[in-house]
């Protein structure tokens, strides 16, 4: 006998990646693990085909993380973090095939890495990472730019005043999809609204993305302030990483250009909350007025329309992989977006600022992939960092393992997949 290939999943609240309402009781129908139809379950035949039982569950798509720095810890450890800072590649393998398991146990499949000063990721994704023991899709620069005596040596190569951004780049034997600038200092932790001049002119940005164009990359810019970040979007980048005090103006035109700001919010929330540890270098009272000024700023994107991708800095002090996204997720529905808003930034938002076509949405013609949480939507994000199942080719991925005795792999052997699963 045939078996059926046509697979009915129940679902009791869907999220779909669009921003738009959340509904209630739907069918979601795979065939050859990929998305067939989405109804109302009053419209479907339980009969054509099995059935998996979510009706006790919120589904939504996979998250993606906009910007993170994958060979670095969230450790508020000092001297781990003074440490990591001397690690070789040998000593960053291990750091981040765990970075990777903690972004896929918590529902990130994609991440935008932010760079690193060996190029370690793009080496481990050369020569280690196995997607097939992880399948997080991770994206990234490789090696930064920074203008020589500027901020950046942490991830960035140093271009010398007398060398452009182009010829930097053009020396590079390895040229990937993604290319990142560093174009102000940090955001300061001590004087609040500081901001810094730009690294580099508006002509030499725009000189590297036209040829970054030319190629199919696109360029990812760090940049606070007004000027920094202006100056960045009059040469066309694709993306603002931060953004912090970049004001209205730059807010407005980032909504005309279709420009996407990655806001990196949780930082401060995290700085704050470390401060105790770091006091020399963090005044509790300037991060948290910062962060208020940045939710502002997000409150008016979503006013005006900015295409807005989220990100979470995980690397940074405080700030955990994986399990930082419901933290960001947090202080955006604090701004103002709703739930399904806010996923929205995490997964149709960030699919298209990353370029993936298969990821991002729950609908027609898509991979079966999404998440899986118990209860209600009313308990989202915080079910995120406890998730039921991850869907992938519309089947419960046996690499994820809820618990630490893998009875989440046990309750999806063949047999219960088979029939009927309720939870």
């Amino acid at each position: 006998m045939t078996e059926q290939t046509t697979h009915h999943i129940r679902v009791g609240w869907l999220i779909d990646g669009s921003g738009g309402p959340i509904q209630k009781n739907q069918v979601i129908t795979v065939e050859s693990g990929r998305i067939t139809a989405v109804s109302p379950e009053a419209d479907t035949d339980p009969d054509a085909g099995r059935i998996t039982d979510l009706s006790r569950c919120v589904v939504l798509p996979p998250l993606i993380d906009s910007h993170i720095h994958l060979c670095m810890s969230g450790s508020i450890d000092p001297e781990l973090r003074k440490r990591q800072l001397e690690f070789g590649y040998e000593d960053l393998v291990p750091v981040m095939a765990e970075h990777l398991r903690h972004l896929f146990s918590h529902g990130v499949l994609a991440i935008r890495d932010g760079g690193d000063r060996l190029g370690s990721v793009l080496r481990y994704l050369r020569d280690e990472h196995d997607r097939s023991d992880n399948p997080v899709i991770v994206q990234s620069p490789g090696i930064a730019y920074h203008r020589k005596d500027r901020y950046g040596g942490l991830i960035a190569e140093a271009v010398a005043q007398q060398v452009s951004l182009l010829e930097a780049w053009q020396r590079r034997k390895e040229q990937p999809g993604l290319i990142k600038i560093v174009n102000s200092g940090l955001n300061s932790l001590t004087r609040y609204g500081h901001e810094t001049k730009p690294q580099f002119s508006e002509s030499e940005m725009r000189e590297l993305v036209r040829a970054a164009k030319r190629s199919g990359a696109s360029v990812m810019v760090h940049a606070n302030g007004t000027v920094p970040v202006g100056t960045a979007l009059r040469a066309g980048c694709d993306s603002i990483e931060h953004g912090f005090f970049m004001g209205r103006e730059n807010l407005d035109r980032m909504a005309d250009t279709g420009t996407f700001w990655v806001p990196t919010a949780y930082t401060m929330k995290a700085f704050a909350e470390n401060a105790d540890s770091y006091r020399t270098v963090i005044d509790r009272d300037v991060v948290a007025k910062t962060l208020e000024n940045q939710l502002q700023q997000l409150a008016y994107a979503r006013e005006r329309g900015v295409r807005v991708a989220m990100g979470t800095d995980s690397g940074s002090i405080g700030v955990l992989h994986g399990e930082s996204m419901v933290e960001e997720m947090k202080l955006y529905m604090k701004a103002g977006y709703s739930l399904s808003e806010a996923i929205c930034c995490a997964t149709e938002g960030a699919a298209q600022l990353l370029g993936l076509p298969d990821f991002g949405s729950i609908r027609v013609g898509k991979p079966a992939r999404f998440l899986v949480t118990k209860g209600m939507p009313s308990q989202l994000p915080r079910k995120l960092s406890y998730l039921e199942a991850i869907f992938i080719d519309g089947r419960p991925s046996p690499l994820y393992r809820r618990d630490p005795d893998y009875t989440t792999l046990r309750k999806y052997d063949g047999v219960a997949f088979g029939g009927k699963v309720r939870y």
